[in-house]
């Protein structure tokens, strides 16, 4: 009676060997998934580091990239991109720059991201020739694709906020540009704006290079338009 009860039990004990091993691999696996965006944004970080510069001591490049976000009623930009479109007009004064693409959403008639962005620009002085839009850029990766296919772009100084960078920069370089990017915080941002858009980068850098290394192009594409 002893023996059968003892062979009873071996597949018993077998059977919770498996189901432990089961579990620890499955938590190692989230652990690794759960980890992963934050090492990928600390090495993307650390490799874009030295490609970042402040306006006074950024190089010569013939075009500035303006990345687009909010715009407001009456063409009202928001803060953060008002700084942006600052920043580049700045670096066009200074004879850093001397085109301005402007790139951002458009869709829908009352909407219009590249317009405003423009229209600000024209007004501080900026002569309407050298500056362009670029209505198709919805998404950071369809701005730095654009610029190449489109505008026929292959150097150039990409402006926007500082945790935006190194994804900007990681986005372009890959995809045939020679980028580098100038930080557009010109003012403090609210604290909430902020962690809400550096918390966005976590998952956005994962579909960077996800949209990196499947290369296809974005729904808004078009004819030839070379900036220079």
């Amino acid at each position: 009676m002893i023996e059968i009860r003892n062979h009873a039990q071996r597949p018993q004990r077998n059977m919770w060997q498996i189901v432990r091993r089961v579990v620890t691999s499955l938590l190692l696996c989230g652990l690794l998934i759960a980890i992963f965006p934050f090492a990928l944004r600390w090495w993307n970080t650390a490799q874009q580091k030295t490609k970042i510069y402040s306006v006074e001591a950024a190089p010569e490049k013939r075009v500035a990239i303006v990345f687009g976000a909010r715009v407001y009623s009456e063409d009202r930009l928001s803060g953060m991109l008002r700084d942006r479109v600052e920043t580049a007009v700045q670096l066009y004064e200074n004879g850093q720059v001397d085109k301005i693409l402007m790139s951002g959403g458009n869709e829908t008639l009352d909407y219009n991201e590249p317009q405003a962005m423009i229209n600000y620009a024209i007004d501080r002085g900026v002569p309407p020739e050298d500056v362009r839009p670029d209505y198709g850029g919805r998404r950071t990766y369809d701005t730095c694709y654009r610029a190449g296919k489109i505008f026929q772009v292959e150097s150039a100084t990409l402006v926007t906020q500082e945790f935006h960078l190194p994804r900007a920069l990681l986005t372009c370089n890959n995809l045939g540009l020679d980028a580098i990017g100038v930080i557009a915080d010109r003012r403090p941002y609210a604290p909430r704006s902020i962690r809400f858009s550096e918390t966005r980068e976590l998952p956005a850098l994962v579909v960077a290079v996800y949209d990196i290394i499947r290369r296809r192009p974005p729904p808004v594409l078009g004819e030839p338009l070379p900036i220079e």
